[in-house]
């Protein structure tokens, strides 16, 4: 067997192994085929790690990640980032619990 047709057998036992997901926008109504719901999703991040260049260290990936996470999820929720994170660093200043991040959405 040449070099490409042992490739190309790999890929294609690979894409019988996951056949099932590849093919679930055929058999459930509602799931897209592509995933830009997920690309979309991400972009702000990727374009904010584009112009501020990364983090060189990780606590700061770290820090990134979840305040990127919160802020996503708190938009979502329709709460006032701001206020969100502001209440919350209060509350770790003053030792006491910090509002929920899922539940009910607050009027912005």
């Amino acid at each position: 067997m040449a070099v490409n047709e042992a490739r190309l057998s790999g890929s294609c036992a690979d894409i019988l192994a996951h056949r099932a997901a590849l093919w679930t926008f055929v058999e459930h109504e509602g799931v897209e085929p592509t995933n830009n719901h997920a690309e979309r999703e991400l972009r702000a991040f990727v374009l904010w790690r584009k112009r501020s260049f990364g983090s060189t260290s990780e606590r700061g990936l770290r820090f990134a990640e979840r305040v990127m996470t919160v802020v996503h999820t708190a938009r979502k929720q329709g709460k006032d980032v701001l206020d969100f994170l502001v209440q919350c660093c209060t509350a770790h200043a003053r030792g006491t619990t910090p509002p929920p991040l899922l539940g009910l959405a607050t009027a912005r």
